[in-house]
């Protein structure tokens, strides 16, 4: 479905570049032709292919659309028609000599380290004691950093976390595999001391269809890996239609998360005003968090009161019934995060479908992708040139700037127009702080540069933008996020999130998804080359 628009016509060329001249020009790149930068910008208008039809704003002047920009084809039909960029773009891995002059290979290695002192044989945990089970989209994500070097070891963790699949298609959040009284609330406040839970009864953002799609393409054992995507294909489908089937009754396009810990970004701003509802007369409990972290990095006693508020009346609805829990939730927001992420899975998902060949579950998934693009344009506030968060219940767009705002750059789903105004204020954003990207403006009141989702540097959030910045155009500004990101685990090594002022560690040491993104992302090239040494050489990908 999602192809490159061919400009082999000479017509259809001539028709274009009549149109839009900004978008044509007489160097060709890939199937279809591209303008060559001109003149110094703060963003490039180099591309890659696949890549963007769309002219490039420079981050630095304000996004004035010319007419004949305003006249390109319609994104609603357009975007169907775009490539996305690649997960992790990459090169081959270095040479010898490379390897030994690379001043970030210590950190390839302390990254590899990093997940085998994590891994528990079948699954990792994101850090030792703070975070002691299988996390779903933590999992996702570093089964990317395992392929690296394991592609064995990558796959199981996919499979593994699919083992906790619920028979009505849900994934959860947390996995409980082994007993710890490091983390609460465990399985005992799930489910029962007399019957523990065998996972949490919420979901967490749908990562893992781009993850295997990631895998597969990358895999050196093609045949193998097919055989592990159609495995999980069946797996994954069950879930996408859990989302809609319990989070959007409604039919809306877009879903509903019910809970903070749903949305991954659990004590963000954006859920303040929802968060307004009485908590109710809970157990006391005794958080074990606050062992491992400094309270003022963790969300406060009330917020905790309000997560568990939801959870107790979660568990009395039938034990997290699907078909109540939508109903009884004080709390029903339109997050960023999982939608974003839910869309670019969704087109992963279609293409998995086309490559096995199940064209009925493709047409079902473009379905979802068509009601979806429509339902994103009503997240969108003009005025402030950013995507926010929408409390289903109030029908009011979440007033607080978040990192997420950009995401929808990485579902592929803004439009040429949003694109520039997301990128002109991401911008700002990154001139207010020593490094990027905040998860909450600077200059906005709520933002607090330690506690958590409320202002520190998230390297899956910055990974995800910077793709998204790709996507459209804005090398430059991706690049700059990507330099932020290298730096930060220069300076504070691989935590689980980073003072956006400072650039000091925060949260878990040793954290799994940071190590997975400098294997995959900022380091690939030195990873493969350290991978090629302890099993073997990979296949790689051009950028």
């Amino acid at each position: 479905m999602f192809k490159l628009l061919k400009l082999q016509d000479p017509t259809l060329v001539g028709s274009l570049r009549s149109v839009c001249p900004l978008l044509l020009s007489t160097r060709r790149m890939g199937s279809y032709e591209q303008r060559p930068p001109a003149g110094p910008s703060s963003v490039s208008a180099a591309q890659q292919a696949p890549g963007p039809l769309y002219a490039e704003t420079p981050v630095h002047q304000s996004p004035i659309l010319s007419e004949s920009l305003a006249k390109a084809p319609d994104d609603h039909v357009f975007w169907k028609q775009k490539s996305l960029s690649r997960l992790f773009t990459i090169g081959h891995g270095g040479s010898e000599e490379q390897l030994e002059n690379d001043v970030r290979a210590h950190i390839v290695e302390e990254a590899i380290r990093v997940l085998r002192s994590n891994d528990y044989g079948h699954y990792t945990v994101p850090a030792q004691g703070l975070y002691p089970f299988q996390w779903n989209w933590d999992s996702a994500l570093v089964s990317a950093g395992w392929a690296v070097f394991d592609e064995a070891r990558a796959w199981r963790e996919l499979e593994f976390l699919f083992s906790g699949q619920w028979e009505d298609g849900m994934v959860p959040s947390i996995v409980f595999h082994k007993p710890s009284d490091t983390y609460f609330p465990g399985p005992e406040i799930w489910g029962t001391p007399e019957r523990p839970s065998k996972s949490t009864g919420i979901s967490q953002p749908p990562v893992a269809a781009l993850s295997v799609r990631f895998l597969y393409e990358h895999a050196e054992h093609r045949k193998v890996a097919e055989e592990k995507m159609e495995s999980l294909f069946p797996k994954l489908l069950a879930w996408h239609r859990w989302w809609y089937k319990a989070r959007d009754p409604k039919n809306k396009g877009v879903v509903a998360i019910l809970h903070p810990w749903e949305s991954g970004m659990d004590n963000s701003p954006a859920w303040d005003d929802s968060m307004q509802f009485p908590v109710d007369d809970i157990p006391p409990y005794c958080r074990c968090d606050l062992n491992h972290v400094n309270a003022s990095m963790r969300p406060t006693k009330e917020t905790y009161d309000h997560y568990l508020t939801l959870l107790y009346r979660f568990k009395a609805a039938n034990f997290y019934d699907p078909d109540k829990l939508y109903w009884i939730s004080p709390f029903r927001v339109t997050d960023l995060c999982v939608n974003s992420i839910l869309f670019r899975a969704n087109r992963d998902l279609s293409w998995i479908a086309q490559k096995l060949g199940k064209q009925d579950a493709v047409d079902e998934i473009n379905q979802w992708l068509a009601k979806g693009f429509e339902a994103f344009s009503h997240l969108w506030d003009e005025d402030a040139g950013l995507f926010k968060c929408e409390d289903q219940i109030t029908g009011k767009l979440a007033d607080a700037p978040i990192s997420a705002a950009f995401l929808p750059l990485f579902a592929g789903v803004a439009s040429k127009e949003q694109a520039a105004k997301l990128a002109l204020n991401l911008d700002k954003w990154l001139n207010k702080v020593s490094y990027g990207v905040p998860s909450t403006d600077p200059d906005d009141s709520r933002f607090e540069q330690l506690r958590y989702w409320r202002g520190p540097v998230w390297l899956i959030i910055n990974w995800m933008i910077s793709n998204g910045l790709k996507h459209y155009g804005y090398t430059d500004l991706a690049k700059q996020i990507e330099d932020h990101s290298k730096a930060l685990t220069e300076k504070a090594g691989l935590r689980e999130y980073f003072d956006p002022i400072t650039g000091d560690g925060a949260g878990g040491r040793d954290f799994s998804w940071t190590a997975a993104m400098c294997l995959a992302w900022l380091d690939r090239p030195t990873a493969i080359a350290i991978g090629h040494k302890m099993s073997g050489p990979k296949q790689h990908l051009d950028d």
